[in-house]
């Protein structure tokens, strides 16, 4: 988890403010050294991987891979969203993680 907030930090993609005081912070519902590995994590079939291969193989494409840690983020967002820090790894300001 440690990677994954500084990668959010490192890509500029929130910020941490005073909370307004109009707003309520969204929490997490998972706890620091807990139940994180009882996490939903989606997965391809092995069926898809070889239909993928098998395509790229006759028509001579290349294929490549990568992992997105993040990719949660890349939606666009018209409202604004306050969440309360990570349990383990706040800092002591009482501030809330606001996304750009």
């Amino acid at each position: 988890m440690k990677e994954e907030l500084e990668s959010l930090s490192n890509n500029n993609t929130q910020v941490l403010v005073n909370l307004p005081s109009e707003r309520k912070a969204i929490g997490y519902s998972q706890k620091f050294g807990v139940d994180f590995s009882e996490t939903f994590s989606p997965v391809v079939w092995w069926d898809t991987i070889r239909i993928v291969l098998s395509i790229a193989a006759a028509r001579k494409l290349k294929l490549g891979q990568f992992e997105v840690k993040t990719v949660f983020l890349y939606g666009d967002l018209s409202e604004d969203i306050y969440m309360t820090q990570s349990e383990g790894f706040s800092d002591s300001s009482g501030q809330h993680v606001y996304p750009k």
